[in-house]
């Protein structure tokens, strides 16, 4: 994939969400030229839908020195009480960050808004993508200021993270299957008068679910259904509708008043077939949807912000040997991601809306099964969570090929300080030197050795903090 003379800008970014943002950050940092366009005008709101930040998100993070300052935004959480018969307990994963962070969307936008603006990111608030075509070596995209002014754009690379109603989406042509799978969920930021017994409460009766979870200052995010009370989007919700869903759930409603924000919304399953058409990629949710169990969405779309950043970076600096296969791999690493958190956050909405008795007896066997077998539960936590996915590996290669790399102590420091450089690490026992990598590196290498005098064997850890090769 070769660059086009007369191209002005390396990479357009449609959307100037989390996803979008953490990407635009990683490219500009890389040294890339970068313009975000966003549809919506610049406006700080203190109004959000996502606002868990699981581990893995925090790793990401943590990887672009960000995530210390996000921590102390909002409420640490390590443990989920679910239907009132699960406790799952977070506190053991093996992270720096050993529980589910409670911030809003517009803390994370924050400090990625900043990172990227300091790295040299151009934004272009109120405009809209209207058309796009590539050609041999470039994408032209057709944009519309908030004045109605035409501008043509041309990039050797589009990324679209425009969400659910992505325009690059609609232009690719590309079909966004699935379906609804749940109506009429309200939501509500509220002040208890009660503190729920648990930091992260679920139940469901079959009739209605809801949901609690506390903001940390003395607001409360609470997210509620009724069987009974299917209605579009747009039919009115009031605070009382939101309590009678809670009592009905919980049997009380914690003494539930001074609502700041109160919605309605609907829930889709959704996802692309193909995360990447020729130069234009798709990432978060532009390229999937899914229910909000599990507080997952804001997550993947960052961590496939995470994953697309440095393929795009290692291939538009020439680094990559193989240009093509790398490009392709964000598609092949992501996209059974991306079916995974559908599943596994579907199926948790599912347990809660178990209504009849076999459905209700098999959730209390799962969430007896989980609470007594601990391989059980790390796998379920590490899933929510993030720090259990991995990705594929090739035949023979080596057992850790594809996994996670850990915060590991080497003698340069921790490992995500050292990932935020943006380069791959090669860590080598202390004294001995560093076998060379027997996979093409599309990159850059730092050498690091580790601190653990014991440890001798060899990995070879790419800028995402997964492990691309390794040896013992």
């Amino acid at each position: 994939m070769e660059g086009t003379a007369g191209t002005e800008i390396d990479v357009i970014v449609v959307g100037a969400g989390p996803t979008g943002l953490l990407l635009a950050g990683d490219l500009a940092s890389a040294g890339l030229s970068v313009t975000v366009v966003e549809r919506r005008p610049h406006e700080v709101s203190n109004m959000t839908r996502a606002f868990g930040v699981h581990a893995r998100t925090l790793e990401q993070l943590d990887a672009r020195d960000l995530a210390d300052e996000l921590v102390k935004t909002g409420t640490t959480i390590d443990r989920m009480s679910l239907f009132q018969r699960l406790t799952l307990d977070l506190s053991h994963l093996p992270t720096r960050f050993p529980f589910i962070l409670i911030t809003p969307q517009y803390e994370v936008e924050r400090l990625l808004e900043r990172r990227a603006i300091a790295a040299g990111v151009e934004f272009r608030y109120g405009t809209e993508l209207r058309a796009l075509r590539q050609e041999t070596g470039a994408v032209t995209a057709e944009v519309t200021g908030a004045d109605g002014t035409g501008t043509t754009l041309r990039a050797r690379c589009l990324v679209g993270a425009d969400g659910h109603r992505s325009a690059v989406r609609r232009e690719l042509g590309l079909p966004f299957p699935g379906r609804s799978v749940i109506r009429s969920i309200v939501l509500a930021d509220v002040r208890l008068a009660e503190k729920p017994a648990g930091l992260v409460t679920v139940n469901g009766t079959g009739e209605t679910f809801a949901f609690i979870a506390p903001f940390g200052d003395g607001w409360y995010r609470v997210m509620g259904w009724n069987r009974h009370r299917q209605v579009p989007d747009s039919e009115p919700v009031d605070l009382e509708e939101v309590r009678g869903i809670t009592r009905s759930a919980f049997g009380t409603d914690y003494g539930m008043r001074d609502a700041r924000w109160i919605s309605r919304f609907h829930s889709d399953e959704r996802q692309v077939p193909a995360y990447r058409t020729g130069r234009v990629f798709l990432a978060g949710d532009a390229a999937h949807v899914h229910s909000p169990a599990g507080g997952q969405g804001l997550n993947t779309g960052l961590q496939d912000a995470a994953n697309l950043s440095w393929k795009l970076v290692s291939v538009l600096r020439g680094d990559a040997p193989d240009p093509e296969a790398l490009l392709d791999s964000y598609h092949a690493e992501r996209h059974p991601v991306g079916r995974m958190v559908l599943r596994s956050s579907g199926g948790l909405l599912r347990l809660a809306m178990a209504h009849g008795p076999f459905q209700r007896a098999v959730r209390a066997l799962g969430t007896r099964v989980i609470n007594t077998v601990r391989p059980a539960a790390t796998k379920v936590a590490g899933g929510i969570t993030g720090v259990g996915i991995a990705y594929g590996a090739p035949r023979g290669a080596h057992r850790l090929t594809g996994r996670r790399a850990p915060d590991v102590a080497l003698t340069e420091g921790r490992l995500y300080a050292l990932l935020r450089k943006g380069e791959f690490v090669l860590i080598a026992p202390q004294g001995a030197p560093a076998r060379t990598p027997d996979v093409p590196v599309p990159g850059r290498v730092i050498r690091a050795s580790w601190a653990n005098t014991a440890r001798r064997d060899t990995l070879l850890v790419r800028p995402d903090g997964y492990i691309a090769w390794a040896t013992d």
